[in-house]
């Protein structure tokens, strides 16, 4: 990363910093982007060429750790499925680790404020497909490629939304990876209760066959 692209980053850390700060006083509706430009000392457009609404500033953390993974991933040409798919989830949930403090208070952020909540659904929303798309690049190609990709990649997702959720409210008795395996050991041996595989239908009630 070259002199420019430092100071770039650096600028849109302090950007992002600042927010929260602003975020957790004043509450995220009251801040607006003058105030958040002046405790960062930047001008308003300049922070616009960063992050383009408030919701990006609140989420920039989140969207990093997700669209890390996911270009990481991209890189391990070779790796196996399985594992890519546990090491994708153990990145994203090492790098939350990071920064709880962060963490939890885009999880407040989002159930207090519909637009926050909208946006970070979206963020999620990108992940699973993007993360769908490699998997299908990958898979056999057959006509059920894009399925199994797009249920594996929510099944990621599902787990990761989870454990984040569960070390989120437990953060001191709860080690996030290592609850991400249990979740995935529960997946493989049939200790999580699934719907059965076929189903006859009669008098409007579903009977597994």
């Amino acid at each position: 990363m070259g002199l420019r692209e430092v100071k770039r980053e650096r600028t849109r850390r302090l950007i992002a910093d600042k927010a929260f700060e602003l975020f957790n006083d004043n509450g995220f509706g009251r801040t607006t982007v003058e105030q958040i430009a002046a405790a960062a000392e930047v001008g308003p457009s300049t922070l616009y060429r960063y992050f383009p609404t408030k919701e990006t500033l609140v989420l920039e953390f989140v969207e990093d750790c997700l669209g890390d993974a996911v270009d990481w991933f991209r890189e391990q040409p070779e790796l196996e499925l399985t594992a890519g798919l546990q090491a994708v989830i153990e990145r994203v949930l090492e790098q939350l680790e990071t920064n709880p403090d962060r963490v939890r208070a885009v999880f407040d952020l989002a159930a207090q404020t519909a637009s926050v909540s909208a946006h970070l659904n979206e963020l999620i929303w990108r992940f699973r497909t993007d993360l769908a798309d490699e998997l299908v690049l990958r898979l056999p190609a057959d006509h059920r490629a894009e399925f199994t990709g797009a249920l594996a990649a929510g099944i990621a997702m599902n787990i990761i939304e989870t454990v984040v959720r569960v070390w989120v409210d437990t953060p001191d008795t709860t080690d996030a990876k290592s609850l991400a395996r249990q979740a995935m050991s529960l997946l493989r041996s049939g200790g999580i209760p699934l719907p059965a595989a076929t189903y006859r239908v009669s008098d409007n009630s579903a009977h597994e066959s």
